[in-house]
C-alpha cells in the first residue's frame, strides 16, 4: 500500500471540489466539516486569519479531509489515527497557528498531544460534545409560535449569537456578530420563537449539504430561559427540515444535561461524541 501525502490549499472552493465527494459518503458524521467549507464558498464565514485547508490522498483518492481556521482552530472529523503524522507536518509547515483541535476522541487526543509537543505548549481538555441525528420526532410545546427571522430582526439576532458567544467562552465582536446575522438571515438560516410580540429565543441551522442540515446554534436569554422556548423552537425547526428532505442533527454539549435531555425528548438520538482540546 502506497504511502499518503497531503495537499494543502487556502480556496475553499477548491477544497470542496477535492473532498465533498469523500465526505458525502456521511453527511451527518461530517457534517461540521461540510458546513465550515460550504460557509465559506457562500462567503457566510469570516476568518480573521487564512485559514488552511488539508486533503489526505493515497493514489489519487481522497482518503481525509482536515480544516483549520483561526477561530475554531484544527478540524480533524473522524480522520484516521494513522493519518495524523502527514497532517500534523501539513498543519506544522502551514500560517496556521492553531490553539484549538477538535475531533473524535482517538484522533482529537492523539492529534493535540502531538501538536501541543511539537509547540512546546500545554494542553487541557476544552469541551466535549456528542453528534446526534433526529430519529422518532415528538413535538414539545411553549407559549408563543415559531417565525423565519428577517431583516427587521438583525438585532436581535445579533444579539442573541453575540449571547451565545459569550455563553461559550468568546464572542464574534458587534461587527461580526451583525455580519453573522445578516448572512444567516440573508440564507434563510435563522428562526426565531415569538412570544407576545417578542423574540424570546433563536435557533439557527447550516443549510442542506448532501442530504442533511445541523441545526445550531441554540440560544435563548436569561431573562426568558425556564418556559420551553428553545426546545419548542428546535422541534419546530426539526420537523420543517425533516419535511423538506433532510435528515437533521444537532452537537449538544455534555455538560449540560439539560439541553441533551430536551433534544432527546424531541427524538434526537447519539452518533458519536467530539472532543475539544486546547493549546496554551
Amino acid at each position: 500500500m502506497s504511502t499518503p501525502y497531503v495537499r494543502v490549499t487556502g480556496d475553499p472552493g477548491e477544497f470542496k471540489q477535492t473532498v465533498f465527494p469523500f465526505l458525502q459518503r456521511d453527511p451527518v458524521l461530517n457534517t461540521a466539516l461540510l458546513s465550515n467549507v460550504e460557509g465559506r464558498v457562500d462567503g457566510l464565514m469570516y476568518d480573521p486569519a487564512p485559514p488552511v485547508f488539508v486533503s489526505v490522498h493515497r493514489d489519487e483518492e481522497v482518503i481525509g479531509a482536515v480544516v483549520c481556521t483561526a477561530l475554531r482552530g484544527v478540524m480533524l472529523g473522524d480522520l484516521a489515527v494513522e493519518l495524523i503524522p502527514a497532517v500534523l507536518a501539513a498543519v506544522l509547515d502551514s500560517s496556521a497557528d492553531p490553539v484549538l483541535v477538535d475531533g473524535t476522541p482517538a484522533v482529537a487526543g492523539a492529534f493535540a498531544d502531538q501538536l501541543a509537543a511539537e509547540l512546546g505548549r500545554d494542553l487541557t481538555e476544552d469541551r466535549r460534545t456528542r453528534l446526534h441525528e433526529l430519529g422518532d420526532f415528538v413535538p414539545l410545546e411553549a407559549p408563543g409560535e415559531a417565525r423565519p427571522a428577517t431583516m427587521d430582526d438583525l438585532a436581535d439576532a445579533a444579539r442573541m449569537i453575540g449571547g451565545f458567544g459569550a455563553d461559550m467562552g468568546g464572542r464574534l465582536g458587534v461587527e461580526e456578530e451583525e455580519r453573522w446575522a445578516r448572512g444567516r438571515i440573508g440564507h434563510g438560516q435563522v428562526w426565531l420563537w415569538q412570544h407576545d410580540g417578542r423574540a424570546v429565543s433563536m435557533a439557527g441551522h447550516h443549510g442542506d449539504v448532501f442530504g442533511a442540515d445541523r441545526i445550531g446554534p441554540v440560544y435563548t436569554p436569561p431573562a426568558e430561559r425556564g418556559r420551553g422556548y428553545a426546545g419548542a423552537l428546535t422541534a419546530h425547526l426539526s420537523r420543517h427540515l425533516r419535511a423538506n428532505g433532510s435528515r437533521v442533527c444537532l452537537f449538544t454539549d455534555l455538560a449540560n444535561p439539560t439541553s441533551n435531555k430536551i433534544y432527546a425528548r424531541i427524538g434526537y438520538r447519539p452518533v458519536t461524541d467530539f472532543v475539544r482540546y486546547r493549546l496554551s
